[in-house]
C-alpha cells in the first residue's frame, strides 16, 4: 500500500505545478494583448508619418476664394488661387492656351495644371502629354510668357521646371491632384468648358 501512495504523489505534483502555470500564461498573454492595444491606439492618434516636400515647391497660402467674373491678367506664373470664373475648365490636354479664370476654378476642385512654354520642342510637349494622359484631375496647356518653361501648379502650390524629364512631375501629379490642399476635393473636373485633345 505504500508503494501506491507513493507512485500517486508524484503525479499529483505533476498536476500541481501544470496549474501553477496556467495564471502565469493568462497574465502574460493579457499584457502582451494591452501592450498591442495601447500601441495601435498610440499609433491611431499620431497620424499619418510627415510626408517629405518635394524640393523646389512654393507654398502660397490663404488664396482667396469666390467667383468673379473679371479677366484674370496673365502674368509669368500661372495664379496658384484667388477669385475666378464660376464655370470651371474641363480637364485633359489642350494644345492652345486656357482661360486662367476658368483653370483657376478648376485648381479649387483639385486639378493641377502643367503650363509649358509655347516655344517647347513638340517631343517635349508630347513628353508632356504622355504624363498628363490618363489623369482624372490634370489640367496640361500651353501658356504664353511663362517664365520657366514648365510650371506645375495645384491651388496654394507651384513649382518651376527647366526640363519635362525631371522626375518631379510624376510626384507633383500624385501629391496634388485632389490634393492637401484642394479647398473643394471630389469636385468635378468635367462639364464645365473647354474641349481637351484628351
Amino acid at each position: 500500500m505504500s508503494a501506491r501512495k507513493r507512485s500517486k504523489q508524484p503525479k499529483r505534483q505533476t498536476q500541481k505545478s501544470k496549474n501553477k502555470w496556467g495564471p502565469i500564461i493568462i497574465v502574460s498573454v493579457a499584457v502582451v494583448g494591452l501592450i498591442g492595444l495601447g500601441y495601435l491606439l498610440y499609433d491611431s492618434l499620431r497620424g499619418p508619418a510627415p510626408i517629405e516636400p518635394i524640393a523646389g515647391v512654393v507654398d502660397h497660402e490663404h488664396q482667396e476664394r469666390g467667383h468673379d467674373e473679371q479677366e484674370i491678367e496673365a502674368g509669368e506664373l500661372p495664379p496658384v488661387g484667388g477669385l475666378h470664373s464660376a464655370t470651371w475648365q474641363n480637364c485633359g490636354i489642350y494644345d492652345q492656351p486656357i482661360s486662367i479664370e476658368n483653370a483657376v476654378h478648376s485648381l479649387e476642385h483639385g486639378a493641377m495644371w502643367i503650363a509649358y512654354q509655347p516655344e517647347l520642342s513638340p517631343d517635349d510637349v508630347q513628353s508632356l502629354q504622355n504624363k498628363a494622359r490618363g489623369e482624372n484631375y490634370v489640367l496640361l496647356s500651353p501658356y504664353p510668357g511663362l517664365k520657366s518653361p514648365v510650371v506645375l501648379t495645384a491651388w496654394e502650390t507651384q513649382l518651376e521646371l527647366d526640363s519635362v524629364e525631371d522626375e518631379r512631375i510624376e510626384e507633383f501629379i500624385d501629391r496634388y491632384q485632389q490634393g492637401p490642399t484642394t479647398p473643394e476635393r471630389g469636385a468635378s473636373c468635367q462639364d464645365g468648358v473647354g474641349t481637351p485633345l484628351s
